[in-house]
């Protein structure tokens, strides 16, 4: 969603265009362009340039219509002059003007483009979205229920057949309740919510993009319009929160892949009407901006301006040319990851944007500065905008317009952002002065955090329900006008032309088809190496073959030397088969975000499909033509051209068919491990019944049309007839048992193949029928089947047996349950020094501290950076960086983006395999050893990787089995795992699946528990944490830094790196290690209570710093509110 306006209205009237010309906008923008009247020689100058820009306006207006839109008036070294459109909508050109137009200013580049608009009365498209009486219901499985077992799985398919009988084993879980309200143009709300409390659901439900076995009911309407009259999924984009790209691509090529399937909405033809109105009215517009805004309408190129517009927006300039990588292959940083999701939809036409827990991996700096530019689209160009953020800081939230706040499933509040404390004051409860905003609306409505914000010392507290809350809202002012606002309907005639979408996809069927058709060659050149390897195996397989089956021991004429030409004829048939089994793993590999882009509208699942079908017909000609050549005359088959192009053929058809059933197996299956085990299991069916092992005369009756419905027993057919009735095997038949008139049609009938030579077209007739199916099959299989459902919602046995919380999910009901505050945690001198009061643990543990000195880390200089001219061989990352973390402290290792946090916690646990270190590592005084260190120490990673088809019991379980000593008996083993699940507070999701990220099982905060709890039954003494709070809300955040605490309390080392600290995750840490850009070291120890001694010290160190911020006030304030990160990058980085 590009700043770009859609069509306007042709029936504006004069005086609107008169009264908008002089609109604050248009002032603005005129003031950037007028000349110093008070010289005389600058007016001189101006008359002159100006009498020359109407020279050039007057000969571009003199083009035709089509040719004065493909043409823009451009200044270069030469000049101004008249310049083709396509010339500035990609490559270096169009670069250039972007950096001419945009100046590093978003707000004055906005206001150029309204300014244009407003001077001839044009109306930008508006969107209001309502929602009124919005319920979302899930069935739930009840307990273990829903663990994939033979049994779970067997019965839960068979009620679904026949029903239920006596007690179900499901509840219905309501996820929303009831929500209404309504999101303005112009105005942008921010969502909050504790986790599981619906806010994905309602955004998913507010674009279309529900899984259709929810139940929904309630309405949704854009500017007065039902979903049945529009396209929602068009009308608005949807940002999700899970980041499904392809990683061969890179980072441009992905936002240039969906600018190109989104299209360009109606840009073209709001150009078409504001040149027309401009013409009439005697104006010129500004050069640049026609330039632009002509090359932003042009359509169907791979790469266009507003790619480089997302990209400098979003930050992602510095690696627009690096792959997106995934867990396997190494690409673009997690939080680079999720900027690019949201380019994605940044780059098309939409005006209605809901983004997703868009902040996730990102520095405060970094989130500030999108959602400040994603402020300034929705207040210039009319947007309507909604977006959920994770811990959102104090100067981000104050960005927002609005608020809505979810709490299991009910609208809390939804209004102005400047009413919502009193909403709550209203109701009993106040924000503390040292509270970041946004964490205490998470916090709440949670019914263990709840009773720390209650202010009326006057009257008792007693606990507020959310229900509560929800019925006090709407005897609330803002909700009483919000109530009123709905009852009054929306003027459909209001609706501005180019509002709404009616069109599905964003260009034509054609232009979808070469968009994906060099999207998908593209991933082919990036995956070259599966194929030449497929190729290198087949000439290895070939080279074998030839040495088994040489010609010169192959003997024909025969009946007898038959049965070696058809093993080597078999023999080939099966390694052309088995050479397509690859195309099963590719398809499913690609399937995610396939449905993504399909769910979006992106393109027709068919241009896909026909995309991949097409392509693979040269690989199969190379593959069959490969083993041909290689093996036809060596084997010693018949010696005719006409029969070696006819096997070629035949291995062809063959080979197409193959991977036609292997991409409709992978397209329907979905699953690596199902795809793979059926996959062998229908490959070993075909060849069963492919009249080799078997031939037909011994086949049963009952079997026989498994027989006829075998692909390979056409492909057997077609290869047995090419090759025995060749005129070599013409000699007459001596074997009376066998009525056939020579020897190759005997051969044939012992087999029960076809005996004549129309067998042969038979044959390849039906393969190529079998190939054409299972493409069909595919591509049906693409357009309607769903991607792999998530889990079904789990309510855990003792909820159910109780009747308490029956509508909420587990996870809502565990998180409900859980104090998200963190304890007050005392970080005064004596408290830090003094040892912490240990939790009891089975097994014992050595405490240790871990000191290092004079730590310096350099790499190879990166290529890329050596082309840029920096002449030095090797790159510090480290530099000279000296500390010491000790048992039963935590330690937050903080710094910007680059500053080498992670990279310090590398060299430290010796997990860098390349580059040079220097300094010394000490344990406890004792010179480190890796070989025994990795025993004594645990990392969790950023990335919680961890198998899906185990429980979480199951997954502590095999950890431990494996990293424990062997001296530790079964029940002792058993006793700490269930202790470190206590620890971890993961004991009442024993039995929850893990599961895959974003598709179904745990959540991203129990994930992140699942990961330090692995690392824990390993019994270490030093555990490093790389973003432990990474991706979480504010309440996630608190439960899992206060499973880092009890961690802590049991008198182990922890270490941690933070993004994006509140302010109670910030102090619930002992000491600081600060980092700035180049890995140096600004600050190293304690912070004391409420971060006095880390202020005392850049007050007393940093005095002149005061002068660069406003007040040291101001300055100590950011330090409190987790400003550290964007402080060192703008104070220290200079």
């Amino acid at each position: 969603m590009e700043p770009t306006m859609a069509a306007a209205s042709s029936g504006t009237s004069a005086q609107s265009s008169n009264r908008r010309s002089m609109s604050w906008g248009s002032s603005i923008s005129h003031s950037f362009r007028q000349p110093d009247t008070d010289d005389p020689f600058r007016r001189a100058q101006s008359r002159s340039d100006n009498d020359e820009e109407n020279l050039r306006w007057a000969a571009l207006e003199k083009l035709p219509t089509y040719d004065r839109m493909r043409h823009a008036i451009v200044l270069n070294q030469d000049g101004a002059g008249l310049v083709h459109i396509e010339q500035l909508a990609r490559g270096e050109a169009g670069r250039a003007l972007l950096e001419r137009v945009f100046q590093d200013d978003s707000e004055r580049f906005l206001r150029r483009l309204r300014d244009r608009a407003d001077r001839v009365g044009i109306d930008l498209p508006a969107i209001e979205v309502r929602y009124q009486d919005l319920s979302v219901e899930v069935d739930a499985f009840v307990g273990s229920r829903s663990l994939p077992t033979l049994w779970n799985e067997t019965t839960n398919f068979l009620q679904g057949l026949i029903g239920r009988f006596g007690s179900s084993n499901k509840r219905t879980t309501t996820v929303l309740k009831h929500a209404y309200g309504i999101l303005k143009p112009s105005r942008m709300t921010l969502l909050l919510g504790p986790p599981s409390s619906g806010k994905s659901t309602l955004m998913r439900a507010l674009t279309g993009k529900l899984d259709k076995s929810l139940k929904v009911s309630g309405s949704i309407t854009y500017c007065g319009h039902a979903f049945s009259e529009f396209y929602p999924e068009r009308t608005s984009a949807y940002v999700s929160q899970y980041d499904l790209h392809n990683a061969e691509m890179t980072v441009r090529e992905t936002l240039d892949f969906s600018r190109r399937c989104l299209g360009i909405g109606a840009r073209y033809d709001m150009l078409a009407e504001l040149t027309s109105r401009e013409r009439e009215a005697g104006i010129n517009p500004d050069p640049e901006i026609d330039a632009y805004m002509k090359a932003t309408a042009v359509q169907g190129h791979e790469t266009n301006i507003i790619t480089d517009l997302t990209l400098k927006v979003l930050g992602l300039d510095i690696c627009a040319d690096n792959i997106v990588g995934d867990e396997m292959t190494r690409g673009i940083s997690g939080g680079q990851k999720k900027r690019v999701t949201t380019g994605e939809m940044l780059t098309g036409p939409a005006r209605a944007l809901f983004m997703d827990e868009i902040s996730t991996g990102l520095d405060s700096s970094s989130t500030f500065q999108i959602v400040k530019y994603v402020r300034q689209l929705v207040h210039v160009m009319n947007d309507t905008v909604m977006i959920s953020l994770l811990q959102p800081p104090p100067e981000t939230y104050n960005l927002f317009d609005d608020i809505i706040l979810l709490s299991e499933g009910y609208i809390v509040y939804h209004g102005p952002r400047e009413n919502i404390l009193e909403f709550f004051e209203s109701a009993g409860f106040r924000c503390p002065e040292r509270k970041g905003v946004a964490d205490f609306l998470q916090e709440v409505t949670s019914k263990k955090d709840q009773q720390q914000y209650w202010y009326l010392d006057q009257e008792q507290y007693r606990y507020v329900p959310v229900l509560e809350f929800a019925e006090h809202y709407k005897s609330f002012h803002v909700g009483q006008q919000m109530l009123e606002e709905l009852k009054i309907p929306f003027e459909k005639s209001k609706t501005h032309p180019a509002a709404l979408t009616m069109s599905k996809y964003g260009q034509s069927s054609w232009e979808s088809f070469k968009a994906v058709m060099s999207r998908e060659q593209l991933l082919m050149k990036r995956n070259s190496f599966i194929y030449i390897f497929k190729v290198s195996q087949l000439i290895l397989l070939g080279l074998m073959a030839m040495t088994v089956f040489l010609r010169t021991e192959m003997p024909h004429g025969q009946i007898s030397d038959g049965a070696k030409f058809f093993g080597a004829l078999t023999f080939s048939l099966i390694t052309i088969l088995f050479n397509g089994f690859a195309e099963l793993q590719l398809t499913i590999k690609i399937l995610p975000t396939f449905y993504k882009q399909r769910d979006f509208l992106f393109f027709p699942s068919w241009t896909f499909g026909l995309a991949n079908i097409i392509l693979k017909v040269p690989v199969s000609f190379v593959e069959a033509g490969v083993w041909v050549v290689l093996t036809y005359y060596v084997m010693g088959f018949a010696p005719s051209a006409g029969r070696f192009f006819r096997q070629l053929l035949a291995f062809f058809v063959t080979h197409q068919m193959a991977m036609a059933l292997f991409r409709f197996l992978g397209a329907i299956l979905k699953s690596m491990v199902v795809a793979n085990t059926f996959g062998m299991f229908v490959q070993l069916i075909i060849f069963i019944f492919g009249g080799f092992i078997i031939p037909r005369g011994d086949i049963r009756p009952w079997w026989i049309w498994a027989y006829w419905a075998s692909p390979m027993m056409y492909s057997q057919n077609a290869i047995s007839v090419n090759e025995f009735l060749a005129s070599r095997w013409a000699t007459p038949n001596n074997d009376p048992t066998i009525d056939a008139p020579t020897v190759g049609k005997a051969i044939l009938k012992s087999r029960g193949l076809f005996t004549g030579d129309w067998g042969f077209w038979l044959s390849i007739g039906a393969v190529i029928g079998f190939t054409i199916l299972f493409n069909i099959l595919y591509l049906l299989a693409l357009t309607y089947l769903s991607p792999s459902s998530r889990s079904n919602a789990l309510v855990s046995d003792k909820e159910n047996e109780s009747g308490t919380n029956k509508e909420q999910m587990s996870e809502a009901s565990v998180s409900s349950t859980m104090p998200s505050s963190i304890p007050m945690v005392s970080t005064g001198a004596k408290e830090a020094t003094n040892k912490p009061a240990q939790s009891r643990t089975t097994l014992p543990f050595q405490p240790l501290s871990l000191s290092f000195n004079h730590i310096n880390y350099w790499v190879d200089m990166p290529a890329e950076m050596k082309e840029q001219g920096f002449t030095e061989s090797r790159l510090q990352l480290l530099s000279d960086i000296s500390g010491a973390f000790r048992p039963g402290v935590l330690t937050a290792l903080v710094g910007v983006s680059g500053a080498g946090k992670t990279t310090l916690m590398d060299v430290l646990a010796g997990r860098k395999t390349s580059g040079a270190i220097e300094g010394s590592i000490t344990l406890s005084g004792y010179p480190k050893k890796q070989e025994t260190f990795a025993r004594i120490s645990g990392y969790c990673e950023q990335i919680d990787i961890h198998s899906p088809n185990v429980t979480v019991y199951e997954s502590i379980l095999y950890s431990a089995w494996l990293r424990l000593s062997s001296d530790v008996d079964d029940a002792t083993r058993k006793m700490f795992v269930e202790e470190v699940m206590t620890l971890v507070e993961l004991d009442v999701l024993r039995n929850a699946m893990v599961g895959l990220p974003g598709v179904d099982g745990l959540s991203t905060e129990q994930r992140k528990r699942l990961t330090i709890a692995v690392e824990l039954v390993a019994n270490p003494s030093i555990i490093f944490m790389d973003e432990p709070t990474s991706g979480l809300d504010a309440r996630a955040a608190a439960i899992v830094m206060r499973t880092v605490r009890n961690t802590v309390n049991t008198g182990r080392t922890v270490v941690c790196t933070i993004h994006q600290p509140s302010i109670d995750i910030f102090e619930s840490f002992d000491e600081l290690l600060l980092l700035k850009r180049g890995g140096r070291v600004i600050y190293a120890g304690e912070l004391g209570r409420h971060c006095d001694k880390l202020v005392e010290y850049f007050e007393v160190s940093f005095l002149c710093l005061h002068v660069l911020v406003q007040g040291s006030q101001d300055f100590t304030d950011s330090i409190k509110f987790g400003g550290i990160q964007d402080f060192t990058s703008f104070q220290f980085d200079g």
